[in-house]
């Protein structure tokens, strides 16, 4: 059994968790359905984008010449010809000193060069009076300009929001294909635990682990699969560890990591596998396993919450991504002024949680059981490896929740 005897750094366990996996098949499902998932391969314009030269404005299109020294008090006067109707191609040419209506996404017509917004000119009959010169490309939109067709707009391990769906739908993808949600079981250990629908009692506490497990893996792509509470019963983690590894693509197991007696996770896991790591130099954090069963990536959380949630967002944060087939995303931070001295240890990575008042950043110190602090706190505050702790005065960059 590991007593942890040696830890690897923080930047060994990412690249060993990473190393486990790859991303998931893809599959292909509707447009309307990709919100929030993965993009699994290069989407290309099939044609161009827009199809035509393309008004930006309300107003009359022009050819840029004929507006030349315009002003308020010497208009140029431009003989209307026509009318372009939303949805109409634009194909009659444009004479000479004439000018054609076109609204906002209307064709400009051929001969035309130019849109001047109607603001900046009046209507006399069928004649037009500009006030404002126009120069060549102004107000249009060019064919092709947004998307050229067979160039590529979106690339593979993009995560799909509202703007990339727009682009699908420029593209005419009425089904996409994405990266296959990984399913990740989530167990936890410990005779203390009980529903969180039930009242403690003596010693016992509600299971917080699992559901802030399973908002997590929401967040990041995935899909959780809760196996509730095994108590610190070898035969029953087994059987239910053994459940997850048939039907899961990974594993999450908080509690039994400890180096004590209770060590189980980690036991179980080398029945069938191997244990990679167990112990980072993270605090907190730092009883973390990671290792794999039946090919299956597992890690061992702490039990503390506050501890597990670190673990998370360090350690299972970029073995999700790669899973998802997402490119790492870059923790929302801002930099800022410590406000008290925040002390650490060299050698480990610590993560502190942290408020921000009146723009300066402070500590939020509490113990690792501690609830309290992860939602009094607005993000945490890296100290690096090599360094004794930060001083009041640094300028810090906070990881914001």
């Amino acid at each position: 059994m590991s007593l942890f005897l040696t830890t690897v750094s923080v930047e060994d366990a990412v690249r060993t968790a990473q190393s486990l996996a790859g991303p998931l098949p893809p599959e292909e499902i509707p447009l309307s359905s990709v919100s929030g998932r993965i993009l699994a391969a290069d989407i290309r314009a099939d044609i161009d984008i827009p199809g035509f030269n393309r008004s930006s404005v309300d107003g009359y299109a022009v050819r840029s010449r004929d507006t030349a020294g315009a002003s308020e008090s010497l208009p140029a006067l431009l003989r209307l010809t026509g009318r372009v109707a939303m949805g109409e191609a634009g194909y009659r040419n444009l004479l000479p000193d004439n000018c054609f209506y076109v609204p906002t996404g209307g064709a400009v017509p051929e001969g035309a060069d130019a849109m001047v917004m109607v603001e900046y000119t009046e209507s006399i009959g069928e004649d037009i009076l500009v006030k404002k010169p126009a120069a060549h490309g102004d107000n249009i939109v060019l064919q092709g300009e947004d998307f050229k067709a067979g160039s590529v707009i979106l690339l593979a391990g993009t995560l799909l929001s509202p703007r990339e769906i727009a682009a699908l739908a420029a593209t005419g993808k009425t089904t996409v294909p994405v990266v296959t949600r990984p399913r990740v079981g989530v167990i936890s250990t410990g005779n203390e635990l009980i529903p969180v629908g039930d009242v403690p009692r003596g010693n016992q506490v509600r299971d917080i682990n699992s559901w802030m497990c399973g908002a997590f893996l929401k967040e990041k792509g995935c899909i959780p699969e809760y196996y509730g509470i095994t108590g610190d019963d070898r035969a029953h983690l087994r059987g239910v560890l053994h459940k997850a590894l048939s039907f899961c693509d990974a594993v999450l197991i908080s509690g039994g990591s400890s180096k004590d007696d209770r060590d189980m996770t980690a036991d179980l896991i080398r029945e069938s596998g191997e244990v990679l790591v167990h112990g980072i130099a993270l605090a907190p954090g730092k009883p973390t396993i990671i290792g794999r069963a039946n090919g299956i990536p597992v890690i061992g959380l702490p039990g503390h919450p506050a501890s597990a949630f670190v673990v998370l967002l360090v350690i299972a944060r970029p073995l999700l991504y790669r899973m998802t087939g997402q490119n790492d995303q870059e923790l929302l931070t801002r930099s800022l002024v410590l406000g008290e001295n925040i002390p650490s240890t060299r050698g480990r990575e610590d993560y502190v949680r942290v408020c921000i008042r009146e723009g300066k950043v402070y500590p939020e110190f509490g113990k690792s059981g501690l609830v309290n602090t992860l939602i009094r706190s607005d993000g945490l505050v890296k100290v690096p490896s090599g360094m004794e702790g930060l001083e009041e005065g640094d300028i810090v960059e906070v990881i914001l929740w």
